[in-house]
């Protein structure tokens, strides 16, 4: 048999029902601005930060996706990235659909063109009250990203041989 637990075991009490705010909650960030750029320029890290930062943030996670210089036992020499002529819209609907499944701030950017080992390819963030739930954000906003947006990626071995990944 269950029985309801009123007190929610930790000794609390009872959790009130919300009513609908008059006005915007200062401690809930405004998810109307969205931050989705696909560039052949350097990435702006602070920019990709500074989207997801608000003052409720009591965590912010950003990561960075750099050029390594091997692969698979091969050393790499670099890489270059083509994307879809609309990457950027994928990239701007893996953002929204992160965003909205979480309620927390994210936010991404892609590099395009020619990149060298320890060039910046992907910076992605989020921010959220806890840093648990930053850190789940971001991780899933890249592996979505990984997945949905056409991006991709050719590497150059030292060896002289070229080969796409992920077609």
């Amino acid at each position: 048999m269950t029985h309801s637990d009123p007190m929610n075991r930790s000794g609390s009490e009872p959790a009130m029902p919300r009513s609908e705010p008059t006005e915007p909650d200062p401690t809930v960030p405004d998810l109307t601005e969205l931050y989705a750029v696909v560039s052949e320029d350097p990435l702006d890290a602070d920019a990709v930060r500074r989207a997801v930062e608000h003052d409720a943030s009591g965590a912010v996670v950003v990561f960075h996706g750099v050029v390594r210089d091997h692969d698979g036992g091969r050393a790499v020499r670099a890489l270059d990235y083509r994307g879809h002529p609309e990457a950027e819209r994928f990239l701007a609907d893996c953002v929204r659909r992160i965003r909205e499944e979480t309620g927390f701030a994210v936010a991404a950017a892609h590099r395009v063109g020619d990149l060298a080992i320890g060039d910046v390819a992907l910076v992605a963030a989020a921010g959220a009250g806890h840093r648990a739930q930053a850190f789940d954000a971001c991780e899933r906003l890249v592996e979505l990203v990984k997945q949905e947006v056409p991006i991709w990626k050719r590497q150059h071995f030292d060896d002289g041989v070229s080969e796409w990944v992920g077609l």
